[in-house]
């Protein structure tokens, strides 16, 4: 089993600008999604001009989002890029400036709007005779925790996604690409006293 990353900290605000950038993020999604393209071929499957496709990729390369790549299916002087791979961290709130905060505000809305829009719209067009039409779990849990045992959650959450990495060599016939998701966030109020236990016990 491969030795998972190390987690990396972004917290340049230059490169958490250039990564806030919509376009960007579906060029990124779409190579780690689909792996290495060119610029033409992210251009079709997004609805871009070459011009637009190149110029993201080449911001993403400059903060190390992306990189060439060789791949046996160039031709001439084609340039391919792949997603970097790794752990890559934000900064916790309480150690963000406030303009750091409103880049990753940014961020974090056009993220959760694309992967909440992309969920919707595959399921919607999943085909009743298509056994991966139900292939979209969903959960909506409570839980109790203190704030390192949050932090410990996630760890192993990442841990569990660690797990079931593998090399394409070792990836099984049938398999596909699963986008994973997590969002986890404390309940509003105070949730000490007897009256809310009681509530949560309910829901």
């Amino acid at each position: 089993m491969p030795v998972p990353p190390a987690p990396v900290e972004l917290s340049d605000l230059a490169a958490l600008k250039a990564l806030s950038h919509p376009r960007r993020q579906r060029v990124l999604q779409h190579l780690t999604v689909h792996g290495p393209a060119t610029s033409a071929t992210l251009a079709r499957a997004l609805g871009l001009n070459t011009g637009s496709t190149s110029y993201h990729l080449r911001e993403l390369a400059r903060y190390g989002f992306v990189e060439e790549t060789a791949t046996a299916t160039g031709h001439g002087r084609e340039r391919w890029w792949r997603a970097v791979p790794g752990d890559l961290r934000f900064p916790p709130r309480n150690r963000q400036s406030a303009e750091l905060r409103h880049v990753m505000d940014e961020l974090n809305h056009h993220a959760y709007a694309a992967d909440l829009e992309l969920y919707e719209r595959l399921q919607r067009a999943a085909d009743d005779g298509d056994p991966w039409a139900d292939a979209f779990p969903y959960s909506r849990g409570t839980i109790r925790l203190t704030l390192p045992e949050l932090r410990e959650f996630f760890e192993e959450y990442i841990a569990l996604l660690n797990r079931y990495k593998r090399p394409e060599a070792d990836t099984p016939p049938g398999a596909r690409t699963v986008l994973t998701r997590l969002l986890a966030f404390p309940a509003p109020g105070n949730h000490n006293t007897r009256t809310d236990i009681r509530k949560e016990t309910r829901s």
